[in-house]
């Protein structure tokens, strides 16, 4: 297992693990999968400024993880919005937990503080959303900071959205 930067090379790999969630879950709200260039600019901006990680096992990429503009005041710049997604084929496997212990090492050498994760969340579990990324996020020391209900919409039903934190020093 292998943790690197992301290059905007990487795009379509990563967009492979990306459209999965897209096309199928609630765990991303958007609707259409990117272009793989959307993709690569989108990674591009956010190396600007903050790190975007992937992990390599057996030579693929399987999972990814990055740090994102959580308001875009300079009075919030010790805070960011963090992500991460891991191939729907591999989890379990400690990846998402290996990513964002990386991510986590990587802010903590910047003036970031405060970490958000914004995450979809199901009135009632359902085929294309459960509790498990909220779960997960717990398992990783974030706490529930605030809840929107039935504030988004995807395959026809309305979902939560949760925001949760952690404060890294």
């Amino acid at each position: 297992m292998n943790i690197r930067s992301a290059t905007p090379d990487d795009a379509g790999a990563i967009l492979d693990i990306y459209a999965y969630y897209v096309e199928n879950t609630a765990i991303s709200f958007e609707y259409g999968v990117p272009s793989e260039d959307d993709f690569r600019t989108r990674i591009k901006k956010t190396l600007e400024r903050y790190p975007y990680l992937v992990l390599e096992d057996e030579g693929m990429i399987r999972g990814y993880a990055y740090a994102g503009v959580f308001k875009d005041r300079a009075a919030y710049d010790r805070s960011c919005e963090v992500t991460v997604y891991v191939d729907h084929g591999y989890k379990g496997r400690g990846y998402g937990r290996v990513l964002y212990e990386a991510l986590e090492k990587a802010l903590s050498q910047t003036e970031i503080t405060n970490l958000y994760a914004c995450i979809g969340d199901p009135v009632e579990e359902d085929e294309y959303l459960t509790k498990d990324s909220e779960n997960f996020h717990r398992h990783m020391g974030y706490t529930l900071a605030g809840t929107f209900h039935n504030c988004g919409l995807k395959f026809g039903r309305l979902y939560n959205m949760i925001w949760m934190e952690k404060i890294l020093r």
